[in-house]
């Protein structure tokens, strides 16, 4: 199909839709000045294939100004927190309701409205779209009256040609969007890093603020319930089970030993994790030395000797995956460049992707949370 022009009509929907929000959020704002607005029949109402927003010029046009803002809002939020690449190997549609879920929460809290369909649950929206994802498995679909699926695998057929390359660079750039957002709220007597509260979605993108042996204890020093162990069965009334202070957390720790990570990157992870044992008994770690093998169970203690590595041939994640019903841990922490081949479904669990300097960048890892080692750790 041909692309659908541009029109002055449209162009005017844009303008004044970034206008209103500047009175409500210089953060928001922002964020829509950094989105490429496309116009788009296919759509239904509006989408985002990560990198660019289709809206639908003629649902555009008969829409209240507020209903439109907060239409606009959702789809710039779900390209701005990477929705669309953070999926992986996961089931699309569960995935999209995991990111409705929380970019609603973030309209609301804009003080725009949401579709009147939209689900909200003031804990889950607070989390990562992994988390919701997770917490969500095994819900039934629904009745057929949920929002359509927004999250695009790729531009409809009468958008114009993209201009440069696709991927990579689109998120790069909304990382620096997001950057600049915060300045300009900042500047104008916001907090200037999360005008929402304690979002996680915003914070996993937020600046580094603690080095990587701080974000490693602030990962282990935590219990199962804290990484979405609770019952769902209370999720719709809002009560969640506390955590025991004695609740034990079990940790699997796995380094690529084919030959991307130097032994001094293994001594400083290793080191940190028996720290961590040290000061919170109810941790329990155990360590697997892994290449298209694993290598163990090698169990840590707190100033017990590291074990010497094991392996030295190719990278393959899956071996290491496959251990998880035998070990049940709570998360699972893997010290790796992250070039090597990777489960197709994602796990149930927690996982740190700890990544030397040179590793694989964060858009490459399809699952979990990546922290990156320095140059001189």
């Amino acid at each position: 199909m041909p692309p659908v022009p541009v029109t002055p009509e449209f162009q005017r929907l844009i303008s004044g839709s970034r206008l209103r929000l500047r009175g409500k959020s210089a953060f928001f704002a922002t964020l829509l000045l950094h989105a490429e607005f496309v116009p788009s029949m296919e759509v239904v109402a509006a989408g985002t294939d990560g990198e660019r927003v289709y809206v639908n010029p003629e649902v555009a046009a008969v829409l209240p100004p507020d209903v439109l803002d907060g239409l606009l809002l959702h789809e710039v939020l779900h390209a701005a927190l990477s929705h669309v690449e953070r999926r992986g190997p996961r089931e699309k549609k569960r995935w999209n309701k995991s990111a409705d879920l929380i970019v609603n929460g973030m309209v609301d809290a804009a003080g725009l409205p949401t579709p009147p369909q939209s689900r909200r649950d003031e804990h889950l929206e607070k989390l990562s779209v992994e988390e919701v994802y997770t917490s969500l498995d095994g819900e039934a679909d629904g009745d057929g009256d949920e929002a359509p699926d927004d999250l695009m695998d790729g531009p409809p057929s009468d958008a114009p040609a993209r201009q440069g390359k696709p991927g990579k660079s689109a998120q790069r750039q909304w990382h620096q969007a997001l950057a600049q957002a915060r300045n300009v709220d900042a500047m104008g007597g916001g907090k200037g890093d999360d005008p929402l509260g304690m979002h996680r979605e915003l914070m996993r993108l937020a600046p580094a603020r603690l080095d990587w042996r701080a974000h490693l204890w602030r990962f282990l020093a935590r219990t199962p319930v804290d990484f979405g162990g609770f019952d769902r069965r209370f999720v719709g009334r809002g009560l969640y089970l506390e955590a025991l202070d004695d609740e034990s957390l079990t940790a699997l720790i796995a380094v690529d030993t084919s030959g991307s990570v130097d032994d001094e990157a293994v001594k400083a992870l290793v080191g940190e994790v028996q720290g961590v044992l040290g000061a919170y008994p109810h941790v329990k770690a155990t360590l697997y030395y892994a290449d298209t093998e694993a290598y163990g169970p090698h169990p840590l203690s707190p100033g017990s000797d590291i074990p010497p590595p094991q392996g030295g041939g190719g990278t393959d994640f899956r071996p290491i995956f496959a251990l998880l019903d035998e070990h049940e841990p709570d998360v699972l922490i893997y010290l790796t460049d992250g070039y090597g081949d990777f489960p197709e479904t994602a796990p149930a669990l927690a996982t740190l992707w700890v990544v030397p300097p040179g590793g694989l960048e964060d858009e490459g890892v399809p699952f979990g949370e990546v922290l990156r080692l320095e140059e001189h750790s």
